[in-house]
């Protein structure tokens, strides 16, 4: 990331998806959302990415969009996966975008034994649909570049070997971690993982499902140096 851009594109309105940063045109829906909800005075800036790491500053116009930066790409962040099981009411949804901020670079939705929302047909479908509204929207008001890929949903058996799992208790080593997953509100079915799976712990405490999904979502990120620093304390340029 360049860092003295970074103030620039904070203090910045807002940020919106485009198909090309160096000749921006808002959708419909973003258009309105600038003009009419944000209210937007002309001469303010907002950023523009197309989701791939390019981007560019624009200042705002009556009825259009003026480019006042060249277009610049942003590093890509190491690839870390979060396998989090749906949960009740906007749980899960909360924790997509905490995610989404702190730099996971896919979330997974996991079909694990003790799930306790119906998570088939037309359910399935509107909740990934809103979870990938909701991964959007997060890196937006985050200044990420990079999409936030929602993957298809898996069974606990369709996982990886190389997935560790998060559980209570665990005291397993975080370091060189790529993929963990998360359970739901009961916690794993006593046969779920096979004994031989890398386990981890989330600290001394009992952590509801969502802030579980977070706290794994910011080590995995942390560790694998998508914050510019790893577990050693090196810098990751």
């Amino acid at each position: 990331m360049n860092y003295a851009e970074f103030p620039r594109r904070v203090a910045a309105l807002a940020q919106f998806r485009v198909e090309d940063p160096a000749r921006p045109e808002l959708s419909r829906d973003d258009e309105h959302h600038l003009r009419k909800v944000l209210r937007a005075n002309a001469g303010e800036e907002i950023v523009v990415t197309d989701g791939k790491g390019s981007w560019s500053i624009c200042e705002v116009f009556e009825g259009t969009l003026a480019r006042v930066s060249d277009v610049q790409m942003d590093p890509p962040a190491p690839e870390t996966t979060l396998y989090l099981t749906p949960l009740k009411g906007d749980r899960a949804e909360w924790a997509v975008a905490k995610a989404t901020e702190v730099g996971v670079s896919r979330i997974v939705p996991l079909i694990a034994a003790r799930m306790s929302v119906k998570f088939k047909g037309e359910s399935r479908e509107k909740t990934l649909t809103r979870w990938r509204r909701i991964a959007e929207e997060a890196a937006g008001q985050c200044r990420r570049t990079y999409d936030v890929t929602i993957g298809d949903p898996v069974k606990v058996n369709e996982v990886q070997p190389l997935v560790a799992v998060c559980d209570l208790g665990a005291t397993g080593n975080w370091a060189g971690l790529r993929s963990v997953a998360v359970g739901p509100e009961g916690g794993w079915a006593s046969d779920e993982w096979d004994h031989g799976r890398r386990r981890v712990g989330l600290g001394p405490t009992v952590l509801r499902a969502e802030t579980a999904g977070v706290v794994a979502a910011s080590l995995l990120a942390f560790q694998a140096g998508s914050w510019g620093f790893t577990f050693d304390g090196a810098r990751n340029e």
